[in-house]
């Protein structure tokens, strides 16, 4: 989300909160764990949950996905509508109630979980304790693939060159782009280019690119041509939010590139070939 996205809501003054210390991980893979897809993947990206599913599997862990998950009330929070965003929230903490990793495909919606719930029930002492207590144990995907996993990647594709995009949010309170990196680092066939653009906003933010659409559009002309500057082959991103407006850019300016979830990236790359039958 971008940084204007969390200035648009004039009802309430979010503070900043102080850093917080390294963040300690797990010995040993969990035997369960949660997917929370987001709505964005739900219904734009749906092969991105799908990936996302395959490459936990992989790890030998049983996925669960609660079929009523819905928003993490990220949209109704940064908008200012607190209330709303309770319901929200109240909604999906009642879906979560087993003591299992939280495992998110967007940095943004795994930073609502970790960052901002313990905001919204901050004067419900019991609903905090929940809240701060699912913050311990929720991931953004190429984090928990990294960090809890400890994933070792073969790559089986040909060699190509992608940009990475992340989320400005998810940069700022997951080190979402830092987990990218490493995982994209282990495909031997995959180069990885930088562009100019990477750290800033691709004009996304939610709401904001409805309620400014001038500003959102020349940011996002901004990113779209810096990453086709950048000579990539494809765009690799792990905030389907971002994709959907990067992707939109793209065919609107007729640049040849295609914008693709990370997780779907990863699980075509590591898939064996299968040898055709003689």
């Amino acid at each position: 989300m971008s940084h204007l996205y969390y200035n648009a809501a004039p009802q309430e003054t979010r503070v900043a909160k102080p850093r917080k210390a390294p963040r300690s991980y797990p010995t040993h893979k969990p035997a369960h764990i949660y997917l929370y897809g987001t709505c964005v993947v739900d219904l734009f990206f749906p092969e991105a949950g799908m990936d996302a599913i395959h490459l936990l599997e992989r790890e030998g862990i049983q996925v669960n996905f609660p079929q009523a998950q819905s928003c993490c009330g990220q949209p109704a929070y940064t908008s200012g509508y607190t209330q709303q965003a309770k319901d929200v929230a109240r909604s999906q903490l009642a879906l979560l109630t087993e003591d299992w990793p939280l495992v998110v495909c967007s940095g943004s919606c795994a930073g609502m979980f970790r960052e901002h719930y313990s905001d919204l029930f901050k004067d419900e002492p019991e609903t905090l304790a929940q809240v701060t207590a699912l913050a311990e144990r929720t991931y953004e995907l190429s984090e928990f693939l990294l960090k809890v996993c400890q994933v070792e990647l073969t790559d089986q594709g040909e060699a190509t060159q992608v940009a990475l995009h992340t989320s400005c949010s998810a940069r700022r309170e997951m080190n979402t782009h830092l987990h990218a990196r490493e995982l994209l680092n282990q495909l031997t066939q995959v180069e990885r280019l930088d562009h100019d653009h990477e750290s800033e906003c691709c004009g996304f933010g939610g709401t904001f690119s409805v309620r400014m659409p001038d500003i959102s559009g020349a940011m996002v002309a901004d990113k779209t041509q810096a990453l086709q500057k950048s000579g990539a082959q494809q765009v690799v991103s792990a905030d389907c939010g971002c994709l959907l407006n990067i992707n939109g850019a793209f065919e609107k300016q007729n640049i040849p590139l295609l914008g693709q979830h990370l997780a779907s990236f990863l699980w075509q790359r590591t898939q064996v070939k299968q040898e055709p039958n003689t």
